[in-house]
């Protein structure tokens, strides 16, 4: 077995697997100044109550430190973890470019679907990035217990006991902007993160240069939030678009109703705005391309959906996380900001729908819409269906 991990030799094979790029980084001693201030930092973002419902950032170990906090608590074993990167960006509008009214946004990340299975006049089938990745992972581990004999290992995308952006910043892979999400100077912050933890201490040379902080005075993404979730370098996510047209069940808060727009599932807005990603290169990726129907999708098509329709076009893609409750009740909420007074009937019926989420939230966006007394324009009718 070798005796240490070498940063080229993960770049070299995590490309081979189909990643854009990649980096490694110790894992900083239990007793350092480092992990002491990551452990404060993220035990006073719970505390404060920024996870909102994620309960599963909550989760603590038997000694009662959330396995979050730090890695020591849960792999006393860890040296180095491997960070890697995969550009998921494409050459489709924002959030924030001028769309046909009576369109919805889905977050550009959940677009995807797989080219390399599909014939050429078939459409794409979804794929969701926790499973792309995470297989990718498993082929670079495997390759580098090849090259370098066995060792101890996990693969996780989003599920691991650690913060990825904050070994994704110790592996060089960029910096932590002002909204949060990590930036590279060259891809922006289109992309997504997984990580291998390893038992292998990494070559003592190969310590990763921290990627300079680039944000200078840009609050491009601070002053763009429609619901104000962020201060610099810090997120509530309690008031995040995301979080709440994903992982929050139930009521939306009335207050953050308005601010969500006609985000239906996710949020791009502050990336969208963000400077860095002016020229973000297209990713050429077959099981991340986008699904064209799912950008600027017409609010009735969404709001026709049955089970069986929503299943067809999200089971295996990351929009099944919100449910079908949850993206009806969004869309709801999507078509009480529209300010378009053809989505009355749709809501009336809503109204009395047998689901009591659904019920207040087509409630409250009829009422918004009677407030406008906006009819709907001639000529304007959005196309129902994307296909």
């Amino acid at each position: 077995m070798a005796e240490f991990l070498s940063g080229g030799l993960v770049d070299r094979l995590a490309r081979n697997a189909g990643f854009t790029l990649a980096g490694a980084a110790r894992v900083p001693a239990a007793d350092t100044e480092t992990t002491r201030e990551e452990r404060s930092r993220f035990e006073q973002w719970i505390a404060r109550g920024a996870a909102g419902e994620m309960e599963y950032l909550k989760r603590r170990n038997e000694d009662g430190k959330l396995v979050r906090s730090s890695l020591h608590a849960v792999f006393p074993w860890a040296k180095t973890v491997i960070v890697c990167a995969a550009n998921y960006n494409s050459a489709q509008p924002r959030s924030i470019d001028p769309a046909a009214e009576g369109t919805g946004w889905i977050a550009r990340y959940a677009w995807s679907g797989n080219g390399s299975a599909a014939g050429d006049d078939e459409p794409l089938r979804p794929s969701d990035y926790h499973k792309v990745l995470l297989k990718r992972l498993r082929t670079l581990d495997a390759t580098l217990k090849e090259h370098l004999g066995e060792f101890e290992s996990r693969c996780y995308v989003d599920t691991g006991p650690l913060v990825e952006r904050v070994y994704a910043r110790y592996a060089g892979i960029g910096w932590t902007g002002k909204n949060t999400c990590i930036l590279n100077q060259r891809i922006g912050s289109w992309f997504f993160l997984g990580v291998i933890v390893t038992s292998m201490q990494l070559a003592p040379e190969e310590v990763a240069i921290a990627a300079a902080d680039r944000c200078g005075s840009c609050t491009r993404c601070i002053d763009a939030c429609p619901t104000q979730a962020l201060k610099p370098y810090e997120m509530d996510a309690t008031r995040c678009i995301s979080y709440l047209t994903i992982e929050k069940r139930g009521v939306i808060p009335e207050e953050l109703r308005a601010g969500m727009g006609r985000q239906v599932f996710g949020c791009d807005i502050c990336q969208d705005v963000c400077p860095w990603n002016r020229k973000a290169p297209v990713a050429d990726d077959a099981e991340l391309m986008p699904r064209e129907g799912l950008v600027n999708p017409a609010l009735e098509w969404l709001a026709a959906m049955d089970e069986s329709v929503f299943s067809r076009w999200f089971n295996g893609s990351p929009v099944a996380r919100a449910k079908f409750a949850g993206l009806r009740r969004n869309v709801a909420i999507a078509m009480g900001n529209s300010m378009t007074g053809r989505y009355l009937p749709q809501l009336m019926a809503w109204a009395h729908a047998d689901d009591p989420v659904l019920r207040e939230a087509a409630a409250w966006a009829a009422e918004r819409l009677l407030q406008t007394q906006k009819a709907p324009s001639p000529g304007q009718e959005a196309n129902t269906n994307p296909q």
